[in-house]
């Protein structure tokens, strides 16, 4: 069993002043044995906010904070079967009247798809998927 982390999880402890390091020490501290991962759209969240930096030096820092997570964790890529998985899920949802924005229903897909459960600090979303287990860690 692993753990997809959502950008969430990853932007609280950045914004806390931890680097990627120190954040992942943390994490696996908290979650025990098991593996974590980030998909690419997690990957993708944060480099919206390494653009959105109000600052060279914020945006120096989340650039390491990335780079530091690259080679620490697996990125998991959201295959044709994830894609499918997710077009059904957002199809059936909304004809429910349940919306899940496109980037969380990707990452708990690939969360699901590889039978993982996710991390986040947004429970609200992701338990609107159905079989996803969802955890919630403490602040890094």
């Amino acid at each position: 069993m692993g753990v997809i982390l959502d950008s969430s999880i990853l932007v609280s402890a950045e914004r806390q002043g931890n680097n990627a390091r120190q954040a992942l020490a943390a994490l696996s501290a908290r979650l025990g044995n098991t593996e974590i991962a980030i998909s690419v759209i997690t990957l993708l969240e944060l480099a919206h906010g390494v653009a959105r930096a109000d600052t060279p030096e914020r945006k120096a820092k989340r650039k390491q904070f990335i780079a530091e997570l690259l080679t620490a964790l697996p990125v998991h890529p959201v295959s044709a079967a994830i894609a499918l998985r997710a077009g059904q899920m957002d199809g059936e949802n909304q004809a429910r009247g349940v919306r899940i924005p496109l980037a969380d229903l990707l990452i708990g897909m690939t969360a699901l798809e590889l039978g993982y459960s996710v991390a986040t600090g947004n429970v609200r979303h992701f338990q609107n998927i159905p079989g996803l287990q969802v955890i919630r860690p403490e602040g890094p």
